[in-house]
């Protein structure tokens, strides 16, 4: 997907100001509450492999998938800094949240920043949680976090200006969101500005993001259909309730035996 190849470039210094460390600290507190003794993730859109390194700290083993091969290139490179112990943690591989197979099953599936919002249909989100199915032993946990519909419909997205450089790059992207709301999605377009500050010259980029907006009904029915119970439903990295303020909010659901 040629959106996310662009997007691979300037991808970590976009998100340079984003509390990685924190947010595995959350998830690894989740897991130990509904999955105490977990030893093995999957991550589903791992992107550059921030989350899964830090998790792979911690001690987990850690299988990224990213449709990627940009993304994946970055975690590899990520990979080669690492200690060894922390990097023999861990393993990348290019597959779409939709159809990859990976031949093992995990205590645990996650999917964060959005990737479940990423699947904008019916069909792609049975798919991505069937995946998650597929690769969890009884009893596991899948735990992903999304746009939260309530939120979205009372407070809509607005243009965003965001600014960013560093010793090679400035960046200067807008974000002009569309709301589709008989599709419960946002298109997400992006004019990206990318200045080469060695030579002056200026690359332009536009990508179109759509992302799926999701309320607890339609993800009590996705978890029924596979053999999930809905085990917690908040807000993103606080200990708040879901609700119409709640913009970012997780799932996580058990992995129920047949």
């Amino acid at each position: 997907m040629q959106v996310f190849a662009n997007y691979a470039s300037y991808y970590d210094l976009l998100y340079q100001d984003k509390d990685y460390a924190g947010e595995v600290n959350y998830v690894h507190n989740l897991i130990q509450s509904y999955r105490s003794g977990a030893e093995t993730v999957l991550e589903l859109g791992c992107g550059t492999g921030m989350h899964a390194s830090l998790l792979a700290e911690k001690g987990y083993t850690v299988c990224g998938i990213d449709l990627s091969a940009e993304m994946l290139e970055a975690a590899q490179q990520r990979l080669l800094t690492l200690p060894e112990k922390q990097a023999s943690k861990l393993k990348f591989i290019q597959g779409d949240a939709q159809t990859v197979r990976v031949d093992q099953q995990f205590d645990v599936v996650i999917s964060l920043f959005h990737v479940v919002s990423y699947q904008p249909t019916n069909e792609a989100l049975r798919a991505a949680f069937e995946t998650a199915k597929t690769h969890l032993k009884p009893g596991g946990i899948f735990l992903f976090d999304c746009w939260y519909g309530p939120a979205v419909l009372s407070d809509p997205p607005t243009v965003r200006v965001k600014r960013l450089e560093n010793e090679k790059i400035r960046i200067t992207r807008i974000a002009e969101p569309v709301l589709h709301p008989n599709q419960n999605t946002v298109d997400v377009n992006y004019q990206v500005l990318i200045r080469d500050l060695t030579t002056g010259v200026v690359e332009e980029l536009q990508e179109r993001h759509t992302l799926r907006y999701l309320f607890k009904p339609e993800v009590d029915l996705l978890f029924e259909q596979h053999g999930f119970s809905c085990l917690a439903i908040g807000e993103w990295m606080t200990d708040q309730g879901a609700g119409s303020h709640t913009w970012n909010v997780y799932f996580i659901g058990q992995n129920q035996p047949a």
